[in-house]
Formats: structure tokens, C-alpha cells, sequence
């Protein structure tokens, strides 16, 4: 089911929160971020998005956009082992996002990849019937990220625990690949404590989940978080501050909860916190950035940087929310088969 797809999209950027308020979590570590990233999304190459503020006045499309289901003719019971897979391995979705993307783009999430969770949920400060949105008792911006995050777990934990096997966080300029991040799960426990997501190397020993890229919690990783760790100051950081990814991951480790290896058999990645662009030109991530440092596995420039069984990309406009619908799931090239693995093409920088 797997197509080889090149979109020009943006960049996946952890947020990070203001220093006034920092137990637990180092001054010095949120300055030597704050240095390392802002050289890249300060000066953005080629317009993309490389922040949420890039994004922030982005509007996605009026009205929903259709496409044919897939009950028509042309795909008909193409998606039946992703349909039946769907029925075994459960899926949980949260989306952050806040009153003011409601609209613009928690909907068009919706629309698109969310409905492929057996479950999506919109975290949000506001109710909205629309979407429908859960609210939270906390504030909205960076600060309270990691606030957010904690409840958010809370909630799903104290309302739909039994019901779904893998619990994911997303943001609302996510795009989820569902089918293939149920492939990666299908042969794990979700009894045992794990989660996966893009892994990076500083800060904690045993590396922590890219935020932007999304990350998957089992079963018993968030029974450990919400019973164990959030209302527990040696294991989880108790206010609201501090970068989420991180927090979540020394939270992780704390927990006994493992840092799972998400990359498939050819040592590819799945979860990409820069879109497909920046992994598939050579020299468009420049040899300096911080990316390079922050990869807890090498990786490869060129086509071998993605798998063809990716999952997640960050910084998706609204309207390239569609796109990729309509790359993944209705454009076919006749006469090629989806169960081929054509060698890959190397792409030469000029």
C-alpha cells in the first residue's frame, strides 16, 4: 500500500517553554535548545513552516474537502487488511490544539487522518460541539504545554483505558499515517511499558520522543504515567512548564517505561519531525544544524531517509492535510503494483 511520495512542506520543531518557572529542569539545557534550534527556524529555507507561529494565521479550506469514499469502484476493499488490522489493534488519538485552530485546523484533522484512529479526541481549553472537543482545565501557550499533556493522558486514561490498546499524541499541524503505525504495533504487547515515536539522543539516557513527530503510549506505559508519575515529583515534573517532549521522557524512564526502536527492517524512520522534503533532498538540512546532533540513530540523506512504511509528519498546512490524502490513498500508477519494492534511486546533489 506503500507509495513513494516527495511533498514540500515544512519542519518539526519541540516547544520549548520561557525559564521563570523551571523544578526539575535545567536552565542551562533550555538555553543550549533555545540557541541550537533558533538558528534553523529563524531563517527557514524556502518559506516552509518551521514553527507553529509559522503556521499561525495559516486558514485551511471553507469547507471540508470530499473525496469518493472508499466504496467506489476504483477502491473498493483496497483498505480490507488495513480494515481488519484496525479491529485488533486499537488506536486512541489526542490532538493538542486550542479555540483559535478549532476551525482552521483541528477540523480538517478530522477530515483526514483523524478518522482513521478508532478514536480521535481535540484537547483544547474551550468546548466545541463541532469537533467535538475535550476541555481542559489549563491554560493555552507554551508554558502550559506540558500541563496540557499530563491531563490530557488523565483524561483518556480515566475514560477510555479499557477500550483501546495504544494511546498517541498529535498535534493539530500533524499528519498520521494510522495503517502503518498499527503495522509497527501489531507485534508488540501493549500490556508491556513502551512507547515509540522519533527518537532523539540529549537529555535523557535513554533518549526521548520528538513532540511534533507524535508519539504512541501502550497500554501500560499509561497506566504507569497517569497512576504512577504525574502526581510524583521524583519521577514526573509536577508544574506546568518545560518542554514537553522531554519532560514526558524522563518521565518515561522514571517509569521503567522503555524507548521503543521505531525504524523499520531496513533501519529506516517512520516518524519524521521534518517533512519529507528535508529528509529526501541532500543538503537541505545544513551539515551544522542541530537535527544531526539530536538523531539517536544515523540516518541516511536522500530517499533512504524515510521508510516506505512512514507515519508521521509535523507542520502540515490545512490544506496539505488534503494532499496528503489524496498521494496516499487515491493516486495509483497504472501498471505499478504496491506490494513491489523497486531499488531505490539515489538523488544527486548539484
Amino acid at each position: 500500500m506503500a507509495i513513494g511520495f516527495i511533498f514540500g512542506l515544512s519542519v518539526s520543531l519541540l516547544t520549548i517553554s520561557k525559564t521563570q518557572y523551571l523544578p526539575n529542569y535545567s536552565k542551562n539545557i533550555l538555553r543550549s535548545l533555545q540557541s541550537q534550534w533558533s538558528q534553523y527556524y529563524t531563517h527557514p529555507p524556502n518559506g516552509h513552516a518551521h514553527s507553529h507561529e509559522d503556521l499561525e494565521d495559516e486558514e485551511g479550506p471553507p469547507e471540508i474537502v470530499m473525496f469518493h469514499n472508499g466504496n467506489d469502484s476504483v477502491h473498493r476493499d483496497e483498505d480490507l487488511l488495513a480494515r481488519q488490522l484496525a479491529e485488533k489493534v486499537k488506536v486512541l488519538c489526542w490532538v493538542m490544539t486550542q479555540p483559535k485552530n478549532h476551525k482552521s485546523k483541528a477540523r480538517h484533522v478530522k477530515a483526514t487522518w483523524g478518522r482513521r484512529c478508532n478514536k480521535v479526541l481535540f484537547m483544547s481549553s474551550k468546548e466545541d460541539e463541532d469537533l467535538p472537543t475535550v476541555k481542559l482545565k489549563v491554560g493555552e501557550g507554551r508554558d502550559n504545554l506540558w500541563g496540557k499533556t499530563k491531563n490530557a493522558f488523565k483524561h483518556v486514561y480515566q475514560n477510555h483505558f479499557e477500550e483501546y490498546d495504544w494511546f498517541v499524541k498529535a498535534d493539530d499541524d500533524t499528519y498520521m499515517v494510522i495503517e502503518n503505525l498499527r503495522y509497527l504495533l501489531k507485534d508488540y504487547n501493549s500490556s508491556h511499558p513502551l512507547y515509540f515515536g522519533r527518537k532523539f539522543k540529549p537529555y535523557v539516557d535513554q533518549g526521548y520522543m520528538s513532540g511534533g513527530a507524535g508519539y504512541v503510549l501502550s497500554k501500560e506505559a499509561l497506566r504507569r504515567f497517569v497512576e504512577d508519575g504525574v502526581d510524583d515529583g521524583e519521577l514526573c515534573r509536577l508544574d506546568n512548564g518545560g518542554a514537553e517532549d522531554v519532560e514526558i521522557g524522563k518521565c518515561m524512564l522514571n517509569l521503567g517505561v522503555e524507548a521503543g526502536d521505531s525504524r523499520d527492517s531496513e533501519g529506516r524512520k517512520r516518524f519524521m519531525p521534518f517533512v519529507p522534503e528535508h529528509h529526501l533532498i541532500p543538503g537541505h538540512i545544513p551539515e551544522d544544524s542541530w537535527y544531526w546532533k539530536y538523531q539517536y540513530y544515523e540516518e541516511e540523506e536522500g530517499l533512504a531517509a524515510c521508510s516506505d512504511l512512514a507515519i508521521s509528519f509535523h507542520y502540515v498546512s490545512p490544506k496539505e492535510m488534503y494532499v496528503f490524502e489524496y498521494l496516499i490513498y487515491h493516486l495509483r500508477p497504472f501498471g505499478i503494483s504496491s506490494n513491489s519494492k523497486p531499488e531505490d534511486t539515489k538523488v544527486e546533489q548539484l
